[in-house]
């Protein structure tokens, strides 16, 4: 069965151009919506679509950046359909799962996605890195400076209880036994 899925970004945009040509490819059902196409997760019409296929069954779309607009979401969908066993048509773009070099087409097109995402992700461990060694500090700032993790250390050592003393720093109990393990009131 040929399965359609058409998306347009905003509701004043149409989505009759891309039904047509859906109808026009032989496709039986046609999922659609009006959704930004940034992420997958909140897009039910694409959800229900891949739900839908069977094994056997294309998935048919009239351009890539219809069906996701990452890699990473793309690949998703498309290991979803391989699961399945379901094909994938791009009709404006002519890839088509269904034939030797349109499974080429697309995993070369794949590969080179990968490809350009690790060295994103090198470049940003490289600025990660960098910032680092210029003293750049990532994460949340301490909740308490050294002075008053001292000090509360030393309640805590002169026999104040634990909850006055979250109570009187503003800590939480994990925040708490992370500064004054058990057994530092013995030292």
């Amino acid at each position: 069965m040929k399965i359609g899925y058409a998306r347009v970004s905003s509701l004043g945009q149409s989505l009759d151009t891309q039904i047509e040509k859906l109808e026009a490819a032989g496709c039986e059902k046609i999922f659609q919506e009006k959704k930004s196409g940034a992420s997958t997760r909140k897009r039910e019409a694409v959800n229900a679509a891949l739900e839908f296929c069977r094994e056997g069954d294309v998935l048919v779309i009239t351009k890539l950046d219809r069906l996701a607009r990452s890699m990473f979401d793309l690949q998703s969908i498309v290991a979803t359909l391989e699961r399945k066993k379901a094909d994938l048509v791009v009709l404006d773009q002519k890839i088509d799962t269904t034939t030797p070099t349109g499974r080429l087409t697309f995993h070369l097109l794949g590969a080179v996605a990968e490809f350009e995402r690790d060295l994103i992700n090198e470049r940003r461990n490289e600025g990660t890195q960098r910032a680092k060694e210029k003293g750049v500090r990532f994460g949340r700032k301490p909740k308490l400076s050294e002075s008053q993790v001292a000090e509360l250390q030393a309640a805590y050592r002169a026999g104040e209880s634990p909850k006055d003393l979250m109570q009187r720093f503003g800590v939480s109990k994990a925040t708490f036994y992370r500064y004054c393990p058990k057994g530092i009131s013995d030292e």
